[in-house]
């Protein structure tokens, strides 16, 4: 087990490094390409005590913070009426009917994976019946296991842990089960001309900014992040879709790759703040397939690590600037919810 994280952890850094270095290597994706629909978030109450807690790579803590309790509320976007990307419109599921303790007979969800699924790229599995996964455990490269814990299987697919969705399948999502994504939210202090920390003139607490992408896919603001690469681990993964997506470092000169490598590395070795690490509401999920992700704050508090880079949208993202965090700025999906998680614990304006 020893052996078979380190190499993990070795490939995620010769990757990182050929990604930033523009050399050959195998290609991998964000894992969905196709255009989705991209709903706003909702607020939602939150509380805190913090504990430290360490990573093979990165040093993290975390607060006992969390976005929305396990059993709160049914989740809604994953059961949007139209799924996204498309003209299949879901089996209506209310409220009511979206655990699966609910006895309900009369449910018969639409099947539908899309049509890119199914041409099986290097991040989507087989069809059930054609491969036998291991569910609930890592297999192979590829973690299978759920940060809501032990799911359940009906006739050898996994349900999705917070309910119908009214859709089976796999949707846009490559993998059966849990899909793990991360976030990276990289912010620093918004300061005057001096270099002095700003207020907001009705909180009177300091600025935080964070660096945004605007997705191709729906015109929405949004955390630059994606999909967890088998075998990667999620730091590296974090430090990769950041480079990617914000310093456009598949296309950036050599002479400034080495620049970007070393910024970026001495940020995310710092220690960082996890904001959520769990289920995601997410329009893409289905009764078989769901997204999770781990969302970490990078903060340059000095303004010395980022600061000086030209941020460059790249890959899946249109523009990147950096933004003040504030609740009036609408994000995708559940963004909202993860910066009004880091303004609380960095004390800041939301």
């Amino acid at each position: 087990m020893v052996h078979f994280l380190l190499r993990r952890d070795w490939i995620g850094r010769l990757r990182l490094v050929l990604t930033l270095f523009r050399l050959p290597h195998v290609a991998y994706t964000l894992g969905v390409r196709p255009a989705i629909s991209c709903p706003l978030s909702h607020p939602r109450s939150t509380s805190q005590t913090v504990r430290p807690i360490t990573t093979s790579y990165c040093n993290f803590y975390m607060t006992s913070i969390r976005t929305m309790p396990a059993s709160s509320k049914p989740h809604i976007k994953s059961r949007c009426h139209l799924y996204p990307g498309s003209k299949v419109k879901r089996f209506p599921v209310p409220d009511d009917k979206v655990a699966w303790s609910q006895n309900w007979p009369q449910y018969t969800p639409v099947s539908y994976t899309d049509p890119s699924v199914l041409k099986t790229p290097v991040w989507a599995d087989p069809d059930i019946g054609t491969f036998s996964p291991k569910f609930n455990a890592v297999d192979g490269a590829i973690d299978r296991t759920s940060f809501e814990g032990s799911y359940k299987l009906d006739k050898g697919k996994p349900l999705n842990p917070r309910g119908r969705t009214g859709l089976t399948g796999r949707g846009l999502l490559g993998k059966w089960g849990p899909n793990h994504a991360a976030d990276p939210i990289v912010t620093r202090w918004k300061v005057d001309a001096k270099g002095a920390k700003m207020h907001h003139p009705i909180s009177k607490q300091p600025l935080l900014q964070f660096v945004s992408i605007q997705r191709k896919d729906c015109g929405q603001w949004a955390i630059p992040g994606g999909m967890v690469d088998a075998g990667e681990q999620v730091s590296l993964t974090l430090q990769r879709e950041f480079s990617e997506e914000a310093l456009n470092s598949l296309v950036v000169p050599p002479s400034e790759r080495a620049k970007i490598h070393e910024r970026i590395t001495k940020l995310f070795k710092s220690k960082g703040f996890q904001v959520f690490k769990g289920y995601v509401d997410d329009p893409r999920n289905t009764d078989h397939a769901w997204m999770e992700t781990v969302a970490v704050n990078f903060h340059d508090e000095s303004g010395d690590s980022m600061s000086e880079l030209p941020l460059q949208a790249g890959d899946d993202a249109g523009h990147v600037q950096w933004v003040d965090v504030d609740s009036s700025f609408p994000l995708y999906a559940s963004h909202s919810q993860f910066l009004e998680l880091v303004a609380k614990e960095r004390k800041a304006h939301w």
